[in-house]
């Protein structure tokens, strides 16, 4: 399995960290000001500048801004993939909104989309630093018009569809069928889910897919086909296909570098 991914921007004033899904128990005062987009549902405990723990369930495109300072306890039993920005004092200060407090936005559709291609060049042999650049300066232009401070409640219907496309990705899904667990018809829960995730229902699944076919690929020695129709792509060529798109490379080169 892949450990950390990073790399150093902007003459240091910026470090990109690509955390992968992995059990964690963690307690730190933040020593950097860092922005944190989640890239996979995570579930757990956490304290934030708080001695009070409570369950978080995470979805991706949440983004938070963590200032200097403030106290964060996180701890889960799987993990999750999530995008770490660490930022030096004075750029931090020159970018972003002077707060004393986390704060974070959820269902930030242009936040994920940028963390997503960061991932993208994180991953690839060679990173293009210009590229990097351009994103990691994107993302924090994202995060200097962050108001929320609270993440919305979840709502159960929301929680049933999660839990259905995570026992059911490998099988093909409908949006009827998700839409009737959600308990709306199929515009308004398009459009609730777009709204939550950040990415439609179609490209969640897709997201689901390719996590779940990168742990077998890093854990297995399963033939790649095999690997594909277990995880519910197609056929090969489509999984491979999702890999170049979203990693910037083919499950065969994903396996020869994990």
């Amino acid at each position: 399995m892949p450990g950390v991914l990073s790399e150093n921007l902007l003459g240091g004033r910026l470090c990109l960290q690509l955390l992968p899904r992995a059990p964690y128990s963690a307690r730190d005062p933040a020593q950097s000001q860092t922005l944190g987009v989640t890239l996979e549902r995570q579930q757990g405990v956490h304290a934030i500048d708080s001695d009070r723990r409570t369950d978080f369930d995470t979805w991706p495109g949440v983004l938070a801004y963590t200032p200097v300072g403030v106290e964060v306890f996180s701890e889960s039993a799987s993990g999750g993939e999530y995008l770490l920005m660490l930022l030096d004092e004075q750029f931090a200060s020159e970018q972003l909104p002077s707060v004393a407090h986390r704060v974070q936005s959820c269902g930030n559709r242009r936040a994920l989309t940028i963390a997503r291609e960061i991932r993208r060049q994180l991953l690839a042999t060679q990173p293009d630093l210009l590229a990097l650049e351009q994103c990691a300066v994107a993302l924090v232009d994202v995060a200097g018009s962050i108001t929320d401070t609270t993440q919305r409640a979840t709502p159960k219907a929301f929680a049933r569809v999660m839990e259905q496309i995570a026992e059911q990705f490998q099988h093909p899904l409908t949006l009827e069928q998700l839409a009737a667990t959600y308990g709306h018809n199929e515009l308004r829960f398009l459009r609730d889910f777009t709204q939550a995730i950040g990415l439609t229902p179609h490209a969640y699944l897709i997201e689901v897919r390719l996590q779940a076919a990168r742990r077998l690929i890093e854990r297995t020695a399963l033939p790649l086909a095999s690997i594909a129709l277990d995880v519910g792509f197609a056929h090969q060529s489509h999984m491979g296909s999702a890999f170049r798109k979203y990693l910037a490379m083919t499950p065969s080169q994903y396996r020869s570098r994990f």
